[in-house]
């Protein structure tokens, strides 16, 4: 069976994305991000743009972003790139888009720092365990009784 050119099974984009079959039918069923056609069997068919979207969720999601969030920034993406359905904006409006959109950008700073410095307490707490379990004695059951 022949797809409509450039659109992808919804398996291919989980490959592509990283992403598990379930999450991306949980993104289209909150409506982020809608497969962009069926196939004549009835299969989800996506297309690159869906992909991209999909990548920013992803990115998101480690960084703590809610899903409102997300369909807020895909929205603000979506005006500011003209994407289908966009009505062309007033120079107000863009402007306001990119506003929200530094907004997005500063908070998403913000958290990579918080996680750099989370990654760094972690790695601190993993080589203290190393360095405790070299200097401890080589008997695993510990020390016995009498000895």
């Amino acid at each position: 069976m022949v797809e409509p050119e450039g659109h992808m099974h919804i398996g291919h984009v989980a490959e592509r994305t990283g992403l598990s079959l379930r999450t991306i039918r949980h993104y289209e069923e909150v409506g982020l991000v809608p497969a962009s056609a069926r196939s004549q069997g009835g299969f989800r068919l996506y297309t690159g743009t869906d992909v991209a979207r999909l990548m920013v969720i992803r990115r998101m999601k480690p960084l703590g972003f809610t899903l409102e969030q997300m369909r807020e920034l895909l929205e603000i993406t979506d005006l500011l790139e003209g994407r289908a359905g966009a009505p062309p904006l007033t120079e107000a409006e863009r402007q306001s888009c990119r506003q929200r959109l530094e907004t997005f950008e500063r908070a998403a700073r913000e958290r990579c720092d918080a996680l750099r410095l989370q990654l760094q307490w972690a790695e601190e707490f993993a080589a203290d365990l190393h360095r405790r379990g070299r200097h401890t004695g080589s008997d695993p059951a510990g020390p016995q009784p009498g000895r």
